[in-house]
């Protein structure tokens, strides 16, 4: 057990070798289809000025923002008044001027309007980085974590949504991880406040419907009576929560809810439409309207997306939606983007208790050379270079030492082939390849050699 001197943050973690062969692996797989579909990286700054990042994600998302004390005697702004008697909040603007970034889309936001000069828009890009969340950490839940975020702004159109589900199902597919897409609509939610006569309390209607899946509907229930939802509102709502139709029966069902909600039917036309995109291309994954779908976040205005994994309980693996006006908090009106995020933590979770990582991930070497001596070594490094130069991963054992320990570490590193060249090998001019799986070995010419690895993956 790591001593407080040596371990990490609680919620933190150190990434050694073997996780970021992994991660790595994770990161390439969903950068490449990214790429696929037109794009492009973006950066952000760790930490963000907290005026860009108070407001965004509502109460409960505000109290979880890392804070960053001012640099230098940060308490020379407070003045001599009694600290411990100050306003909690007077006192954080006093000593702290920036956070840690919450999650990607805000600072992308704020990066859209800084640069709106020099973009081409719709812009569409994609961001992998850590994110930072004072939350309780549990299973699944870090307060340091990676998103991988891919957004499109500028654009209004249902074929932006279809395409981020046609980015999920293929993210998946290509992880191997069994998913259930889940998608729900704000102006729906709106809709349903409206029927219930609750308009003005839609976001808390929203933040107690959010927590469904994990209380179950009584204590949403609860939650909304002490909100001062009245009883009869909440009746109302629950035959919405518990119903248990396909999406085409879901549909009809709002449809009749909603005659006297506008807002709400264009919600229900919204996902309409977006059904009919889905069943047009090849989705393999399951697509859900989830009517209890929420996501707490206040910047969603539209189109709501969640993926959870089947059969594996980790919570969603992957979430987003449309914001209609999110840059406008900056000063740029009406520029709606679209976007979700990929939690690459869970998603290496599922992957290693599931046993999903392609076997042979693990060594970047592909080919190791024993050290027999100095003379040995000197021309096994001559031979290294071409090997490398054709692109093979390999690598000689620095010291000169027993046979037993050499293959040991090859075999604790998961290196497929060893090469042995001694004085016998080096006056032939070939190389003695070892299979280390099979134990076979083989003498080959270095064209031989290298015309074999061209062939392994």
């Amino acid at each position: 057990m790591a001593s407080p001197k040596t371990s990490t943050p609680k919620g933190t973690r150190d990434f050694g070798p073997d996780e970021m062969v992994r991660r790595n692996y994770i990161f390439s797989s969903i950068k490449n289809i990214f790429a696929r579909y037109g794009y492009l990286p973006l950066e952000t700054p760790a930490m963000e000025k907290l005026s860009t990042l108070l407001g965004k994600y509502g109460e409960e998302g505000d109290k979880l923002l890392f804070k960053v004390l001012n640099s230098g005697d940060f308490l020379s702004k407070a003045g001599g008044s009694d600290i411990s008697a100050m306003d909690r909040s007077r006192l954080v603007s006093i000593i702290s001027e920036k956070g840690l970034k919450y999650d990607l889309t805000v600072p992308f936001a704020r990066y859209v309007v800084q640069h709106r000069n020099e973009i081409n828009f719709p812009f569409k890009r994609y961001q992998i980085q850590p994110v930072w969340r004072a939350d309780r950490p549990q299973k699944g839940r870090y307060r340091e974590f990676y998103q991988c975020d891919v957004d499109v702004i500028g654009s209004r159109s249902l074929l932006s949504e279809l395409e981020l589900i046609q980015i999920i199902d293929e993210v998946f597919a290509g992880l191997k991880i069994k998913v259930k897409i889940k998608i729900n609509n704000r102006k729906i939610l709106a809709g349903l406040s409206e029927i219930m006569g609750q308009a003005d309390k839609m976001m808390a209607i929203t933040m107690a419907i959010d927590k469904i899946e994990k209380t179950g509907l009584d204590a949403v229930c609860r939650e909304l009576a002490e909100n001062d939802i009245p009883a009869e509102a909440i009746e109302k709502l629950k035959p919405v929560l518990s119903f248990k139709g396909d999406n085409r029966e879901k549909l009809l069902l709002l449809k009749k809810l909603f005659k006297e909600s506008a807002t709400g039917l264009e919600g229900c036309d919204e996902i309409s439409r977006l059904m009919e995109y889905v069943a047009g291309v090849n989705i393999n994954s399951g697509l859900e309207l989830d009517l209890s779908l929420a996501r707490g976040l206040n910047y969603y205005t539209g189109a709501i997306i969640e993926v959870v994994v089947v059969d594996f309980e980790i919570g969603s693996v992957c979430g987003g939606g449309r914001y209609d006006d999110l840059t406008g908090i900056f000063g740029l009106k009406d520029i709606s983007g679209v976007g979700v995020s990929f939690g690459a933590d869970r998603i290496y979770d599922v992957m290693l208790s599931l046993d999903l990582f392609p076997s042979g991930l693990l060594s970047s070497t592909k080919l190791m050379f024993v050290n027999f001596g100095k003379e040995e070594s000197l021309y096994c490094l001559k031979l290294l270079e071409e090997i490398r130069g054709a692109g093979i991963a390999a690598e000689i054992y620095p010291d000169v030492a027993k046979m037993k320990k050499q293959m040991s570490y090859a075999d604790r590193k998961q290196v497929k082939y060893v090469a042995l060249v001694g004085l016998e090998e080096i006056e032939k001019g070939i190389i003695s390849l070892k299979d280390m799986e099979t134990g076979e070995q083989e003498s080959l010419s270095m064209a031989q050699l290298l015309a074999k690895f061209s062939n392994i993956p």
